[in-house]
C-alpha cells in the first residue's frame, strides 16, 4: 500500500508536458452567420480558406467543459458585436449593467451603439484638432465609455440599437472606410473645419446606424441621456479605476498605456505589481464585483472550439510566468491589445483559478446557439496573468492600494 501510495504522488507532481497540433481552418459562426447575415455578403466574395493553425491540444486535460461550474454573478446574454472593432463597447456596457445590477437590482439592457456613435465623433474632433495625427478606426479602449457617459450620457438599448430595419447583424466596414476617406480627403485639402467635419461624419453614421435620440420617455417622463445614466442608472463614472501591470512603467503611478486604441492618450491606468493585479482580479470576483479585461486572444493556447484559454507549457511553464515574462511578449509585440471582454466568475480547480468570459466576438460562439457555453470563455488565470494587459473595476476594491499612489 505505502508504495502504491508513493508512486501515486511522485506521478501526482510530474510537470505538465502540453503538446500541440495543427488544426484545420473550419468555417465558424462569423463566417456561416454573420458574414452572411450582413448587407454586404458575397458568396463570390468569402474569405479565403484559411492556413492550418498550431494550437494546444487539450485532449486529455483537466479543464472546465460549462459555465455551471463556475460561481458567477448576474450578467445579461452574450451579445454578438457582429463584423465591427467594438468589443471595447460591448464589454464594458456588460459590465456597467453588471454594476447597476450590484447595486440596485436593475436589470437594464443599456445600448452600445449609443456609445460607440459618440465615440466616432470624438475620434474625428481629435483627427481635426491633430491635423490627421490621430489614429481613427473601430477600437478603443473601455474607459472610453467612462468619457462619453461622463459627456454624452447613456440610453436603453430598445432606444437605440444602432441597427437600420431588418439588419441582423452590426457591420461598419463600409460606414468606417466612407468616414475614413472623407477624414483623408480633409488631410490632403488642408480642410480643417470642425463643425463641417463632425456634421459631415454625423450624416454618414446617421445613415449606416440611425440618429442617436436626444431624450428618451422613462414611464411618462422625458429625460436625457445624461438623466438616465445619473437617476436611473444610478451609475458614478468617477467610481471605476483603470489597472495596468507593465514593467516598462514605475510601479505605483498612474501611467499611459501606449497601445493604437488608447488613440487619445489616456494616462489614468494604475500600474501596479503583477501579484496586485492579479490579486485585485481574485478578490473583486470573490466579494460579487465583476472585472473588465482587455488583452491578447491570438495565442496558441488560446482554444475558440472548445472555449478555454490556457498558456501551453510550450510557451512558458506556469511558475516561470512573472512581470518580466509578461513585458518581454508585450515589447517585442507577440502581446498585443486584440480584445475586451467581461469576467463575470470563477472556478477554484486543482489549486488554480479559472475565470468565466463573457464575449462579444464571435469565436466564443463556434460551440453553436444550442450550447449553453455559447458567448462564454474559461480563462484559466496563468492566461489572465500573462496575457491579460489592463483591467476596469470599481474602486472599492482597490482601497488598500489607492494610497499608495503618488
Amino acid at each position: 500500500m505505502l508504495l502504491v501510495f508513493a508512486s501515486a504522488k511522485i506521478f501526482a507532481q510530474l510537470p505538465r508536458h502540453d503538446k500541440g497540433l495543427f488544426r484545420e481552418f473550419k468555417p465558424g459562426y462569423f463566417e456561416n452567420s454573420i458574414l452572411k447575415g450582413v448587407e454586404d455578403y458575397n458568396e463570390e466574395k468569402k474569405p479565403a480558406i484559411k492556413k492550418k493553425t498550431f494550437k494546444i491540444d487539450i485532449s486529455g486535460m483537466d479543464v472546465p467543459k460549462s459555465v455551471d461550474e463556475f460561481q458567477s454573478w448576474w450578467k445579461n446574454e452574450p451579445i454578438s458585436q457582429g463584423n465591427t472593432g467594438t468589443c471595447w463597447s460591448f464589454s464594458t456596457t456588460s459590465f456597467f449593467e453588471t454594476e447597476v445590477y450590484r447595486m440596485s437590482k436593475q436589470q437594464v439592457k443599456i445600448s452600445e451603439m449609443y456609445t460607440a456613435y459618440w465615440e466616432y465623433v470624438e475620434k474625428a474632433k481629435r483627427f481635426v484638432h491633430e491635423r490627421g495625427n490621430s489614429n481613427f478606426d473601430e477600437g478603443s479602449e473601455g474607459n472610453a465609455v467612462i468619457r462619453i457617459y461622463k459627456n454624452y450620457g447613456a440610453v436603453p438599448f430598445e432606444n437605440y440599437n444602432g441597427m437600420l430595419p431588418g439588419q441582423k447583424y452590426y457591420s461598419h466596414v463600409k460606414m468606417v472606410a466612407e468616414m475614413k476617406a472623407y477624414l483623408n480627403g480633409l488631410k490632403v485639402n488642408n480642410a480643417w473645419n470642425e463643425a463641417e467635419a463632425i456634421a459631415t461624419i454625423k450624416s454618414i453614421m446617421n445613415h449606416y446606424m440611425g440618429t442617436p435620440p436626444e431624450s428618451i420617455k422613462v414611464g411618462s417622463k422625458e429625460i436625457t441621456p445624461k438623466d438616465y445614466l445619473i437617476n436611473v442608472l444610478k451609475l458614478n463614472m468617477d467610481d471605476y479605476v483603470d489597472v495596468t501591470s507593465l514593467l516598462e512603467k514605475p510601479y505605483w503611478e498612474k501611467v499611459e498605456y501606449e497601445v493604437p486604441d488608447n488613440w487619445w492618450h489616456n494616462s489614468d491606468y494604475y500600474n501596479l505589481p503583477l501579484d496586485e493585479f492579479m490579486s485585485v482580479i481574485r478578490k473583486s470576483i470573490r466579494k460579487g464585483y465583476t472585472v473588465l479585461i482587455g488583452g491578447d486572444v491570438s495565442e496558441a493556447g488560446f482554444d475558440s472550439q472548445n472555449n478555454v484559454a490556457l498558456i501551453p507549457t510550450f510557451d512558458i511553464p506556469s511558475e516561470n510566468i512573472d512581470e518580466y515574462a509578461r513585458q518581454f511578449r508585450f515589447s517585442n509585440k507577440t502581446t498585443t491589445d486584440d480584445h475586451g471582454l467581461h469576467l463575470v466568475g470563477y472556478l477554484q480547480k486543482n489549486g488554480k483559478d479559472w475565470y468565466l468570459v463573457k464575449d462579444s466576438g464571435s469565436g466564443s460562439r463556434n460551440c453553436g446557439k444550442e450550447n449553453k457555453n455559447f458567448g462564454f470563455y474559461f480563462f484559466h488565470e496563468d492566461y489572465v496573468k500573462l496575457k491579460i494587459m489592463d483591467i476596469l473595476v470599481n474602486k472599492d476594491v482597490m482601497t488598500d492600494y489607492l494610497s499608495k499612489f503618488k
